[in-house]
């Protein structure tokens, strides 16, 4: 019954999800890259970035492979070669969204704690090139799971559908891989962000602090410039981190319970309450690529603006050109 049950949210979740998250981080994507919402063009890099790996996350991870290969298992998808390149992709991708959440992270606490080194490193440039450096980094990382993987059957000499390989995982190379695959897509990035929000929140009481007894009780005391970025600043960097913490903890606690981080390499018994809580937090971590685009909308004025020119663009457009043929 259990199993019935989440196969069954699954088949609703997942087209609900990439309907919704698609558009989304599409418009999120179109919009930062105009540079209209008042952020920084280093803080527009992350998010750009960001945005493009949570929509390669719909793109790969929810429609090629929760919902393509799942309700097609015979198609060109699921012939072995294609099917191990779609799953290197899913950790790809999955991984990129997650590394770029932290190294955004990084920068706002550079910016906010670290005043000596906000000059050099909160930049365009530099934010290009931590993007770039990342992104290569978790492409060469995650090739060892190409070996993970092994045909889940052979028909007429065609290899088809994917399996997770025994031999890798038992052997000393494959846990350690395994190993080392969870800590950097889970525990490195859950405990670095908690640290540098935990960082930034003690910097930033201090400073406010501190502020507040220099400029004493004064009428300008109401309206501090410096003190409002900075509040606009904070808000938007734990929405983001804070969204990320609640939707991944799910997997990293089905994780130490049961060991397993992926139902692409379950291979025990679907009904096992072990299963539905790694699928529950497959689910939720795939929602985490969805709710930027309203964090935004949500703590970031310029960004609502921008977002109401571009739903109200075509309908524009559609009037002009019914405007143009009524006069002609």
């Amino acid at each position: 019954m259990g199993q019935v049950t989440i196969l069954q949210i699954k088949e609703v979740y997942y087209p609900i999800l990439a309907a919704v998250s698609i558009p989304a981080n599409l418009m999120t994507i179109v919009i930062l890259s105009r540079g209209n919402c008042g952020l920084s063009k280093c803080i527009s890099v992350y998010m750009v970035a960001m945005a493009t790996a949570d929509l390669l996350v719909m793109i790969v991870n929810v429609i090629v492979y929760h919902i393509l290969i799942y309700h097609f298992p015979l198609s060109f998808l699921s012939h072995t070669p294609v099917c191990k390149f779609i799953l290197y992709m899913t950790i790809v991708t999955l991984d990129l969204s997650v590394w770029f959440t932290v190294s955004f992270t990084f920068d706002r606490f550079i910016a906010l704690c670290c005043q000596k080194f906000k000059t050099n490193y909160c930049t365009e440039r530099t934010a290009a090139t931590v993007t770039t450096t990342v992104a290569v980094l978790i492409f060469l990382k995650d090739i060892p799971s190409l070996f993970a993987i092994e045909p889940q059957e052979i028909i007429n000499k065609v290899q088809w559908g994917c399996r997770s390989r025994v031999a890798f995982f038992s052997s000393p190379p494959g846990a350690a891989y395994v190993w080392f695959h969870v800590i950097s897509l889970v525990c490195l990035p859950f405990t670095l962000i908690a640290l540098f929000n935990s960082l930034t929140i003690r910097r930033i009481l201090v400073a406010s602090r501190a502020r507040r007894g220099l400029r004493g009780h004064s009428s300008e005391n109401r309206c501090d410039p410096e003190m409002e970025n900075r509040r606009k600043s904070i808000i938007l960097l734990f929405t983001i981190s804070g969204s990320f913490l609640l939707l991944w903890l799910t997997a990293l606690v089905s994780f130490l319970a049961t060991g397993l981080l992926n139902t692409n390499y379950y291979r025990g018994d679907r009904t096992n309450p072990g299963f539905i809580a790694i699928e529950t937090g497959a689910m939720l971590k795939h929602l985490s690529s969805c709710p930027n685009t309203c964090i935004y909308a949500a703590t970031q004025r310029k960004f609502r603006e921008e977002l109401k020119k571009l739903l109200k663009s075509p309908w524009t457009l559609i009037l002009r050109l019914v405007r143009t043929r009524t006069t002609n």
